[in-house]
């Protein structure tokens, strides 16, 4: 009889998000409940300074499903984004960012095409954020659309589904918030299939999220730039045996 519940692992990275912690891990343990065969949740802390990891440790000791990743300090969203990677088991890795801005059960309806995309992204159709923001987003989207001759209409969501064959092809160096990015792209020029299905965002109800933070801001424009230097090289992902002289 062929398997119709997947094994899942999902992962998703928090810093400064010790109001929403609980709240997204429990949604995603009802989700994998339901969804699921056998699955995993992963919180990665990613060196927060408030009590998101403690948390993370207390849900761990609660659920045997859970697991607390940390990182000794803060190294970034890419860098979370890799640890929650080399951490997942199973062939279905999801993942989605800890602030609550984005639902766990969208991840239904990229779990209901995994079988026509090696990797599916959102796009937010419908985004509860600032107009500085919405702004920032647009700019965004809009120069990598451009500098990429990329397709995608929001590339760097924070909520994804990936199938573990395509990581052992695609290379991830970026530890900014380009990481989305680049693994869209790299998969892209690959030849992947990537699907996009759209979302709804909900309004963070505390703080204020760090991905337009002028660290964020600069690391994602120093890695933009990098990343597009290599795959616009003469020497990037070249047939076997093949050299541009």
């Amino acid at each position: 009889m062929t398997k119709t519940r997947p094994d899942i692992s999902l992962f998703f990275p928090v810093y400064n998000d010790e109001h929403t912690v609980r709240v997204v891990a429990n949604r995603a343990l009802e989700l994998l409940e339901e969804v699921a065969d056998n699955y995993e949740i992963i919180i990665v802390n990613d060196g927060s300074p408030d009590s998101s990891g403690a948390i993370a440790d207390q849900l761990a000791v609660e659920h045997d499903k859970i697991t607390a990743v940390h990182h000794p300090e803060n190294k970034g969203y890419g860098a979370a984004m890799k640890t929650g990677i080399a951490a997942s088991q199973y062939d279905i890795i999801c993942m989605i960012d800890g602030d609550n801005e984005y639902d766990v059960f969208d991840l239904k309806k990229m779990l209901a095409v995994r079988e026509y995309y090696m990797l599916v992204i959102a796009f937010r159709y419908k985004k509860l954020y600032s107009t500085k923001r919405i702004f920032i987003s647009f700019i965004y989207n809009s120069l990598l659309r451009a500098l990429f001759k990329s397709p995608f209409r929001d590339i760097s969501t924070g909520i994804r589904l990936i199938h573990r064959g395509l990581l052992d092809e695609v290379e991830l160096t970026s530890n900014s918030p380009f990481i989305g990015a680049e693994l869209t792209l790299k998969s892209m020029l690959r030849g992947f299939p990537v699907g996009e299905v759209g979302i709804q965002t909900f309004p963070r109800d505390f703080g204020q999220g760090s991905a337009t933070s002028f660290k964020n801001i600069m690391g994602t424009i120093g890695d933009a730039w990098r990343i597009r230097k290599e795959i616009f090289s003469d020497s990037y992902d070249l047939p076997e045996g093949r050299t541009r002289g």
